[in-house]
């Protein structure tokens, strides 16, 4: 189980960087927006907040300050993930640590996190995001549902008994 998270966490961090290399390179010889489709931009925006550029933190210390944090959240999901022993918890942390670790090395290479995809409904666009993000959605996404909707099948001590 193991295995499948420090697999995944490994092909998440080079797929991202590869795309955020790709993007940051294609725009530099292009204007800003590409419409791909009628629902769907290639952008380059700079993120130097938190969750989507909501919180945004212009501080030059801000890129330090998230790298730290998420160092520090990355090394209790690598604790978390060597203890793993379902397939589905294994494969959430493995993609939040791939996902977290791409957008440290952003934080720390740009002073910000790369942000590319756009999807929009009208003039309503959903903000930025790129593959780290979805990965660390999707992550928490099975991490969420392994704590609802699985059993625990580790054996228990029970002193009553």
């Amino acid at each position: 189980m193991r295995a499948y998270g420090a697999i995944l966490a490994t092909l998440v961090s080079i797929v991202d960087q590869a795309t955020k290399w790709w993007i940051v390179d294609f725009f530099a010889a292009r204007p800003s927006i590409v419409e791909a489709t009628p629902f769907f931009n290639l952008v380059l925006v700079m993120n130097r907040g938190v969750s989507f550029g909501l919180v945004p933190i212009e501080a030059t210390w801000g890129p330090w300050m998230f790298a730290g944090i998420a160092a520090v959240i990355v090394v209790i999901l690598v604790i978390w993930l060597a203890r793993a022993e379902q397939t589905l918890l294994a494969i959430g942390i493995g993609l939040v640590i791939g996902g977290a670790i791409g957008n440290v090395i952003d934080r720390l290479r740009y002073g910000g996190v790369v942000d590319f995809l756009d999807f929009h409904l009208g003039s309503y666009h959903w903000p930025a995001f790129n593959v780290a993000d979805a990965s660390i959605v999707v992550g928490v996404g099975a991490l969420l549902y392994t704590s609802l909707f699985t059993k625990d099948e580790s054996p228990k001590n029970d002193a009553s008994a």
